[in-house]
């Protein structure tokens, strides 16, 4: 080393480790842009070795990057469990934490609730994104990912959130101009609206097949987009219940004999896992999802 190392200057290194962008590292940090460049060149010129690749994209940690990174985790591991230690309940929940979610849940469950995360952690910033892709927690693209199919593989923690359940719907303008339904094979006469099939990136997502339907003329990435159109009259479509239920136009059909049951899980990377933000945000979504029991499972 060239010079005196810093220690403070992990807590840059980590945030944009974990960013993969000095812009994500410096808000969760709740500094400037130029502070975080400044204390990564201090640490790098410390060290005597190149821990980041810079390119557009963002950062990507060279081999010694991620060799400290090993180093710099069990330090900060150590730094939170004296906190807690002393510090006890009374530790503040400070930095940003993004999540990674279905449409579904981000949109129609969780996005109401955060207000109330967002009001006991002043220090706390959430950041929800709620794209039809698969986020890689590996590359640290998220903190947090709510998913119907978890990793097979890699250090991640996963745990089963809660299960749901999805029913056929339409709307009763629609039934009153179509073919009766008295049974699942009826389903093949009528039109559905589903997710686009070469964009399905989870085999959990692909509902017409299992509850068989035909292949619709309509479709959309978005669940949203979906409910519109089946709203809108122009044919049937798959949604969770925690979602139609707030439709009043929405009408199930056969709900007995046709539905659908996944499972939500929540995953994140086990190396931030245990960090307090992240087990707050985690804690958080796991206690609303185990009180709205009855709005996911609709008694199935």
């Amino acid at each position: 080393m060239s010079k005196g190392f810093d220690w403070d200057d992990l807590q840059f290194f980590l945030a944009v480790a974990r960013a993969g962008t000095v812009s994500r590292a410096s808000r969760g940090l709740g500094v400037d842009h130029a502070t975080v460049i400044r204390r990564l060149n201090n640490l790098e010129q410390s060290l005597g070795t190149k821990l980041f690749e810079r390119n557009p994209r963002g950062y990507n940690l060279t081999h010694r990057g991620e060799r400290l990174l090993i180093s710099a985790q069990a330090v900060e591991a150590e730094t939170q469990k004296a906190e807690r230690d002393i510090a006890g309940s009374d530790l503040v929940i400070s930095g940003a934490v993004r999540i990674s979610s279905l449409e579904g849940f981000a949109n129609f469950f969780l996005a109401a609730r955060l207000p109330r995360l967002a009001a006991a952690h002043q220090n706390l910033a959430v950041e929800v994104i709620a794209i039809q892709q698969i986020v890689a927690l590996s590359r640290r693209e998220a903190d947090i990912a709510i998913t119907v199919q978890p990793p097979e593989s890699g250090r991640f923690v996963k745990e089963r959130l809660t299960d749901y359940v999805l029913f056929v719907y339409g709307t009763k303008p629609y039934f009153a101009n179509a073919p009766r339904i008295r049974s699942r094979a009826d389903l093949q006469h009528h039109p559905f609206i589903g997710y686009i099939d070469d964009l399905i990136f989870m085999r959990g997502l692909d509902y017409l097949d299992e509850i068989g339907a035909r292949r619709p003329r309509l479709q959309s990435s978005s669940l949203h987009a979906q409910m519109e159109a089946s709203l809108a009259g122009h044919g049937l479509c798959v949604l969770p219940h925690f979602i139609a239920v707030q439709q009043r136009k929405l009408v199930p059909v056969l709900p007995q004999e046709v539905f659908l049951r996944r499972t939500y899980w929540l995953v994140m990377p086990a190396d931030i896992a245990d960090t307090a933000r992240v087990r707050a945000v985690a804690h958080f979504i796991k206690e609303e999802a185990a009180a709205a029991q009855a709005l996911f499972l609709n008694g199935v």
